[in-house]
């Protein structure tokens, strides 16, 4: 399966975000009065693992959005140069 240029770039865009957003969400969890109380709390507790997921979610996505990138790339540059055997054999009938 074959990803276009435009959906490419979106999942590169997701895995950035969700590497911009997430840490700082995190940071700003850890500041509250609700996360500690003898140990982490439930509140603590679902927010950490949404960020994970949230974060585990968003690198795989960058990750396929890079790949997909990179592979419509050389299949283009394939089809834009001609082939190497073909420069060769023009050359030695010259």
């Amino acid at each position: 399966m074959t990803l276009s240029k435009r959906a490419s770039w979106f999942l590169i865009a997701v895995g950035v975000w969700s590497w911009a957003i997430w840490p700082n969400f995190l940071r700003n969890i850890w500041k509250d009065d609700r996360f500690w109380d003898n140990g982490p709390t439930g509140f603590f507790t679902v927010h950490l693992v949404l960020t994970v997921v949230s974060l585990v979610i968003g690198s795989v996505a960058g990750w396929l959005g890079i790949r997909a990138a990179r592979a419509g790339r050389s299949s283009v540059a394939e089809d834009v140069a001609p082939p190497k055997q073909l420069i060769n054999s023009d050359s030695s009938t010259t």
